[in-house]
């Protein structure tokens, strides 16, 4: 099919369906398979390359597409604007709360707490006003990082041993584009940006960086192993996607 003079069109790989685009170069004499964030799977192949030769390269390198595409749909989207004014609702394991800020005269520093359901950020009268969703924000973050530092150690001690693995160290992080990460040394790093989201998705995020103490790729056995401990897995893995646009600020 062609859209707009770009072809598209679909292989299949397993029980995947693998959409692309097909870019084709007059001076090209091989074909490059690029997986990309934002542009999808795209075929930069020879001008007069058959569609079925074209088709059965995408087959050939499905393994490795569905990878890559699968790291794609872990990643947190761009940050959405926020102005961080009384008003705004943030989430906190799932549930909305409004946010109301207030100037305190005498306090040294901000502070923020849940009272009847809201989110109150007190913020020293003496700010300059322009500050003020600086400061907001930075007071919000660092409530968040609290929180998380008492609420996911339990959860993680819990998914690692139906894992049957060690208790990694757990680090508290703001990466700007992913929920977490395991390094080659064992260490567990979670976005605070997590603690937003629904309790069942956060324990998405911890035993999915636990299987990577197994497995480092996103590869067979790293989505079958997950799937042994967790058998909504991939329901989960869709909830956290979309509620990605609304938790990362």
């Amino acid at each position: 099919m062609t859209v707009g003079g770009t072809e598209q069109a679909v292989a299949s790989y397993g029980t995947k369906t693998i959409r692309y685009r097909i870019e084709r170069g007059r001076r090209r004499v091989s074909v490059a398979v690029v997986v990309d964030p934002l542009d999808g799977v795209v075929l930069r192949v020879p001008r007069s390359l058959e569609q079925d030769r074209i088709a059965a390269v995408v087959r050939r390198k499905g393994a490795w597409i569905v990878e890559r595409l699968r790291e794609f749909e872990d990643l947190l989207p761009p940050q959405s604007p926020r102005e961080f004014v009384s008003g705004e609702t943030f989430l906190y394991l799932g549930r909305q709360h409004r946010l109301r800020v207030e100037q305190a005269a005498g306090l040294r520093s901000p502070s923020v707490s849940m009272e009847q359901g809201r989110l109150i950020v007190r913020i020293p009268r003496n700010k300059p006003e322009r500050d003020n969703g600086n400061v907001v924000r930075t007071a919000l973050r660092d409530w968040y990082r609290r929180r998380a530092s008492h609420y996911l150690p339990q959860r993680l001690a819990r998914w690692a041993r139906k894992l049957g693995v060690p208790v990694p160290p757990l680090l508290v992080r703001e990466p700007p584009k992913r929920w977490g990460s395991c390094d080659a040394a064992g260490n567990v790093r979670i976005n605070w940006r997590a603690m937003q989201v629904a309790p069942r998705l956060v324990e998405y995020v911890l035993a999915h960086e636990l299987v990577h103490l197994e497995h480092r790729r996103h590869n067979a056995d790293f989505w079958a192993r997950l799937g042994s401990v967790m058998h909504d897995a991939d329901a989960r893995r869709a909830a956290l996607r979309r509620a990605g646009a609304r938790v990362n600020w």
